[in-house]
């Protein structure tokens, strides 16, 4: 793991010499940014101290991962990919659409069962099996990782037969959350990264699910072909590896590689 990441970080500074080289001096580019929905709030805050850093504007598209993987192979104009997973980048990689040295994983994600409702969630995820709910919110889970942990976290427990009919799919973690803000679900298995900032959580009741119940989140990123040649896609890349980029991560709950 960490001689592929000196190897991409190593990558990431020699196209960033080759850009510089070709770049007009001084000048502010644009990088276009396809960003998992679990990522977010990060997203939009490591895009303010990207800018203040180094006067490039990242502009940001959320998604699905899967719905994000179909846009890019379609042609959509992004330079730089944040996955929600491992796979998505080096399937890209592997079909000429990314540049496969640059990969490296930014963040490991965390799963959590959430209720907006204060003391409905106990912190050992009873509330499955013994709880009194209607609906259990997920995010779909052939797009979207998190909606694949939560379908494992089931399994795992020998709850998915019995909570099938509670099941309700969000086409990605975000609306699978706001399934359960606005009251429509109970309960749901959302990204740690969303209910929780600075350590605490900011309402309602949670339980952290054990690791060991779905395989690991490991969210990547990685230079998109249409962004190899943009000194900005570089610089952001470059970015992600420097302690204020890690430190905002940590912050939305999220562990470091």
């Amino acid at each position: 793991m960490a001689s592929m990441r000196v190897m991409a970080i190593a990558r990431i500074a020699a196209l960033l010499l080759i850009a510089a080289l070709t770049s007009t001096p001084g000048r502010a580019d644009e990088v276009h940014v396809a960003v998992a929905s679990n990522f977010a709030a990060p997203a939009q805050s490591l895009a303010r101290t990207f800018e203040r850093a180094t006067g490039h504007r990242a502009v940001i598209s959320l998604g699905a991962t899967g719905k994000l993987y179909a846009q890019i192979r379609q042609g959509a104009p992004y330079e730089v990919l944040l996955s929600a997973d491992s796979s998505t980048p080096t399937k890209l990689a592997g079909e000429g659409n990314a540049v496969t040295e640059t990969q490296r994983t930014y963040a490991i994600g965390r799963l959590v069962l959430w209720s907006r409702n204060a003391d409905y969630a106990d912190a050992k995820g009873d509330v499955l099996s013994d709880g009194d709910f209607r609906r259990l919110a997920i995010a779909n889970p052939t797009l979207a990782p998190y909606g694949a942990a939560a379908i494992q976290t089931l399994s795992k427990l020998g709850l998915l037969n019995k909570l099938q009919s509670n099941i309700v799919e969000g086409a990605n973690i975000n609306q699978a959350f706001q399934f359960v803000a606005s009251g429509n679900a109970e309960l749901g298995f959302v990204a740690l990264s969303q209910v929780m900032t600075d350590g605490k959580l900011q309402r309602g009741s949670a339980w952290l699910v054990p690791a060991n119940l779905h395989e690991p989140i490991k969210q990547d990123t990685i230079l998109l072909a249409k962004g190899k040649d943009n000194p900005a896609a570089l610089a952001l890349l470059r970015y992600l590896d420097s302690q204020s980029a890690r430190d905002i991560i940590r912050r939305y709950g999220y562990e470091l590689p």
